[in-house]
């Protein structure tokens, strides 16, 4: 399964924590870029966030992996399921 996930901080509470956890967030992305969890990921151009496309196992692992970012509690999420367009039937469903 993959998702797109868009985060964006919120910078409205800056303080230490918040700075020790977006110094963190590359190494969190590379470990799991490592994993295979991760496929890519990049910084949104005029934003304070990022979008990230996961691949994993299900819903549950994703949200595992949402919580445990450095960020997690600094962030809003929109996560968006993606469905892969080189098989039509991914799209339209078996009929």
């Amino acid at each position: 399964m993959k998702f797109l996930v868009l985060w964006h901080l919120d910078v409205g509470r800056p303080g230490p924590e918040l700075i020790k956890a977006i110094a963190e967030q590359p190494n969190y992305g590379k470990k799991l870029e490592a994993e295979g969890k991760l496929e890519c990921r990049y910084h949104v151009i005029g934003k304070h966030g990022g979008a990230w496309i996961y691949k994993v196992k299900s819903n549950e692992e994703l949200d595992l992996l949402l919580a445990m970012a450095p960020v997690y509690n600094y962030a809003a999420y929109e996560v968006l399921p993606l469905a892969d367009m080189s098989d039509p039937a991914t799209l339209l469903g078996k009929r």
